[in-house]
């Protein structure tokens, strides 16, 4: 049986995952399962991740890799809809990932937006603290090798599904 395709959505919160995402399921052409780390915290209740955060999640991470993997294995496409950062709890996060998936057709695509356009899609959703993606930015992995680069200040998210499926379908 013929491995799915694993998409991973990288960038920090209010980058635009979540959007390209709902263009990328709206597709036709091709069907994506997702696993995301929003969904993935869900399964933690509060009082534990307020007991220690990082602890908890990270290993839902762990698990949501290990959920992806499982997917593809079985033949159906995924995307994770996610951030690479480098805590405690999950570091050497980006190896760890390149580990679990590494027999899996993998592709990384970095999910840009400057983040002053960030900061305010931050504001305006409510959801999220103005500061949320600039701390994340400075735990993101380095050295990251992405397979594709959209920036969702210049691009919609439909066109950013179309670079999605153009580059690797």
């Amino acid at each position: 049986m013929e491995k799915g395709r694993i998409v991973y959505l990288n960038g920090v919160t209010s980058a635009g995952k979540t959007s390209i995402v709902e263009a990328l399921q709206a597709r036709r052409d091709v069907f994506f399962y997702v696993v995301a780390n929003d969904l993935f915290q869900e399964m933690i209740g509060e009082d534990y991740l307020k007991e220690d955060y990082w602890k908890y999640l990270g290993e839902v991470i762990i698990m949501m890799y290990h959920t992806a993997k499982l997917f593809s294995d079985l033949g159906k496409n995924v995307i994770i809809d996610s951030i690479l950062v480098e805590r405690e709890g999950v570091e050497p996060h980006y190896e760890r990932m390149k580990e679990i998936l590494r027999d899996n057709p993998l592709d990384l695509v970095e999910v840009y937006c400057p983040l002053d356009i960030c900061r305010q899609r931050n504001i305006d959703r409510g959801d999220r603290y103005e500061t949320q993606s600039e701390e994340q930015a400075k735990l993101m992995s380095a050295g990251i090798q992405y397979s594709l680069r959209v920036d969702t200040s210049k691009q919609s998210p439909d066109e950013c599904a179309d670079a999605i499926l153009n580059a690797f379908f």
